[in-house]
């Protein structure tokens, strides 16, 4: 192959590359770490809103937040979090959730977290599917 075939293939190899970064999903974003039953375990996911203010989206992620059935919100506008609980096994143990929207440039990115205590198992399927939906209304 050619010298210049090789510099067109490797330039549009990484222009494609920067373009799948940027058309990240909440999806594609989420994260899972620690053991199942040994360990605590944390769900992470995240998405970037290029034109949204944190403080114009916070009650919409609340709202979303109550949609999934948690407990005990508390939404602090001066950090842009939202804190809820989650007491599903009859335990007394809870399920922690915590979302927050930051600035980020000219728009907003929101973190959301799910942890379960140790020794307590889900789907990680459910819990995609439920953090994206808190995440992801935004933006209606």
């Amino acid at each position: 192959m050619s010298l210049k075939k090789r510099v067109f293939l490797a330039l549009l190899f990484a222009v494609t590359g920067v373009s799948a970064v940027q058309a990240q999903t909440c999806e594609g974003n989420f994260k899972v770490t620690g053991v199942p039953l040994l360990t605590a375990m944390t769900y992470k996911t995240s998405y970037d809103f290029p034109k949204a203010k944190p403080d114009q989206i916070l009650k919409t992620l609340a709202q979303a937040v109550a949609a999934e059935g948690f407990s005990g919100i508390r939404v602090d506008k001066s950090l842009g979090a939202i804190d809820a609980y989650q007491e599903t096994t009859g335990s007394g143990r809870e399920q922690t959730l915590r979302i927050v929207a930051r600035k980020k440039g000219s728009g907003t990115r929101v973190d959301a977290m799910f942890n379960i205590q140790q020794g307590q198992v889900t789907s990680e399927k459910v819990v995609r599917k439920g953090l994206c939906d808190i995440v992801m209304s935004a933006t209606d």
